[in-house]
């Protein structure tokens, strides 16, 4: 029997582990939870909104985060994870009607004075804060994100399933591509947006879904889990949220 060179063993070897890991254990473990997407199970428009169960509490006009009204005509859906371990859907909900959430306005930087965004996601409900064509402040100050993107905030509090969070946003995000006709190529991590002045200018965020804080092979996985879960929808009325 010839015995193979031990450079080339080892080389073999390098190829055998780096193909055992091509797999994150994150998504393992999700997909484990979650299992494959029901992708036969077809859903109108409404339906996928009942089944993230969303509710609307707004940001009420005029005040906080609302003071004045910047239309927006979304082109993106910017991804985030509130890396709050203590608050809920309903609390961020609170907490930004309540005008807590503040940021020093600069030139360059906050618009307004406060962060806002479009929805939060947890486990067993989505809240929607502003209408999907009202500019959130939540990416990169004057830039596209903030001027031409939807945000989705995904909560990680104790007690929060995480795997469900993820498959809720996917849901949330399939819908939002329907009724705005945005490609999957535009839904993107908050480090897609470049934020001038800080450093370092791309957030590791949503932390969870990239891999050594830049999209990598779980960011992919989430936006397979997107793209399955939109081809589920069926034509039907899309409602405007």
């Amino acid at each position: 029997m010839r015995l193979l060179p031990p450079l080339l063993c080892l080389a073999v070897l390098i190829a055998v582990l780096l193909g055992c890991e091509s797999t994150s254990p994150r998504v393992t473990g999700w997909e484990g939870r979650l299992g494959p997407v029901p992708v036969e199970r077809k859903v109108l428009p409404v339906g996928m909104l009942q089944e993230v169960r969303l509710q609307q509490d707004m940001i009420t006009k005029g005040t906080a985060g609302r003071k004045t009204f910047r239309r927006m005509n979304p082109q993106f859906i910017t991804i985030h994870s509130t890396q709050n371990y203590t608050g809920n859907a309903y609390n961020h909900a609170l907490a930004l009607k309540r005008g807590a959430l503040r940021a020093p306005k600069r030139r360059g930087g906050n618009r307004i004075g406060f962060l806002t965004w479009h929805f939060t996601v947890q486990d067993n409900v989505a809240i929607q804060h502003l209408p999907t064509n009202e500019q959130g402040e939540h990416a990169d100050f004057d830039g596209p994100g903030n001027n031409y993107s939807i945000g989705i905030e995904m909560c990680e509090h104790r007690g929060n399933d995480l795997a469900r969070t993820i498959d809720n946003t996917a849901k949330l995000t399939a819908f939002l591509m329907m009724e705005h006709q945005i490609p999957l190529r535009n839904v993107v991590p908050h480090y897609h947006w470049p934020r001038q002045g800080l450093n370092p200018p791309n957030k590791n965020c949503p932390h969870f879904l990239l891999d050594n804080g830049r999209p990598g092979r779980n960011w992919r996985w989430f936006l397979s889990r997107v793209e399955a879960h939109y081809s589920r929808l069926v034509p039907g009325p899309v409602p405007r949220i």
